[in-house]
């Protein structure tokens, strides 16, 4: 545990908003949730407050929202991945995603004007889980491309779903580009949850699918504004699109948002302790347990967004996210379980950290925290990788790399 916590504070400057900012207002994730409302596995996913938790960090509320119900997929990603896909049938069609269901997507008439469509990603595991499972259920076809070591498990679980699924020898980034060339080879439609230049439009559908969990999420506050709002980035995509709606939402009182990143993949941070213009990438293998947020590049417009709306930035040790796995599935008294895995647990990890570690007194400061915080986190995944999970919370074991 000698690797340290590092952190950066930006402030922001008034500038003149960017046309990607529309794609994240509530008008919008109203649209979003009215979509994924009419799929027959729809339900919103709970949204836990850890009183007991609260009390002993010293803090005034902690809520953590819980995506490993969704859509029984253990994780988040099916929004962006659901919605992605309808806004592409939505443009082929050339009508607006408001005019479709569920329902209407999969009726035999749409399927005769549409055909079979190849959906291709490339993924760490969640998110082509997500593309393979929409894809299936709205009668299309997926390939999904997967890092050089991702688990079995993580496989398996998208070739399930119907898709043709692979390992490559690549690392996620370089994945990513074997996909994107798989896709102009064989004139299939590139549905990848990062954006670089000339690449943007697809991206930002699946950044308006996240706002679904946002929208839940602010309707079971029942009127309690949080304070600090955590969020976990890989490329940046969900943190950048929860920043801008949170932005949108609470206007004047937005809360402080804080970015939590791996050390090893790190990528957000290093791009806002430059602050020089540029994005800033990591290379190499990125050997973190938080397999989900193990990402070199940013997304171009994640960046934009969280530049403009997220104060904080972390880049923080495995350990972090271990104790948090711990803490959420060990709950204190009454407070109600929470299975999240490796990522899904980092904020709740870095929160309890931060409150417990007497020795970051500085970084408290930076963040303003105190009794009277209420704390908004995501969970983002459950156990998707299971022998890693227990790897961890039973025995303490993991990769030290």
């Amino acid at each position: 545990m000698h690797e340290t916590i590092k952190a950066v504070r930006l402030e922001h400057i008034r500038e003149a908003e960017s046309e990607s900012r529309k794609l994240f207002t509530l008008s919008n994730a109203e649209i979003t949730c009215a979509f994924h409302e009419s799929f027959p596995e729809y339900q919103p996913t709970p949204l836990i407050n850890l009183a007991n938790l609260a009390h002993e960090l010293g803090v005034n509320s902690f809520y953590v929202k819980d995506e490993s119900y969704r859509f029984g997929l253990n994780a988040f990603k099916s929004l962006g991945g659901s919605f992605c896909l309808g806004k592409y049938i939505a443009e082929k069609l050339e009508c607006n995603i408001s005019e479709l269901s569920y329902e209407k997507i999969t009726s035999p008439d749409i399927k005769s004007k549409l055909g079979e469509i190849t959906f291709v990603t490339a993924t760490d595991g969640n998110h082509g889980r997500g593309i393979a499972w929409a894809a299936n259920r709205l009668g299309h076809k997926a390939v999904v491309y997967m890092p050089s070591g991702t688990v079995a498990e993580r496989l398996n679980n998208i070739r399930k779903l119907g898709a043709d699924a692979s390992i490559t020898e690549f690392n996620y980034d370089n994945t990513v580009r074997f996909a994107a060339e798989s896709a102009k080879k064989f004139n299939w439609v590139l549905v990848q949850d990062t954006s670089w230049p000339g690449y943007e439009k697809i991206p930002g559908w699946i950044m308006q699918g996240y706002l679904t969990m946002a929208l839940e999420s602010v309707q079971q506050l029942e009127g309690v504004v949080p304070t600090h709002i955590f969020l976990q980035a890989g490329v940046g995509s969900m943190a950048g699109a929860l920043a801008a709606f949170f932005a949108d939402y609470y206007r004047d009182n937005k809360p402080l948002i804080t970015i939590i990143e791996p050390n090893k993949a790190d990528c957000i941070y290093r791009t806002a302790r430059a602050n020089d213009g540029t994005l800033h990438t990591v290379k190499g293998s990125m050997s973190t347990i938080m397999a989900g947020l193990a990402c070199g590049e940013p997304c171009t417009i994640a960046w934009d967004m969280l530049r403009r709306y997220a104060e904080v930035y972390i880049s923080m040790p495995d350990y972090v996210a271990a104790k948090g796995m711990r803490i959420l599935g060990n709950p204190s008294g009454s407070d109600t379980r929470i299975i999240s895995g490796e990522s899904g647990a980092s904020t709740s990890g870095f929160v309890c950290e931060l409150m417990q570690n007497e020795s970051l007194d500085y970084l408290r400061e930076l963040i303003k925290i105190d009794s009277d915080s209420k704390i908004l986190c995501f969970s983002t995944e459950g156990d998707t990788d299971r022998k890693n999970y227990y790897n961890i919370v039973w025995d303490g074991l993991y990769p030290s790399f």
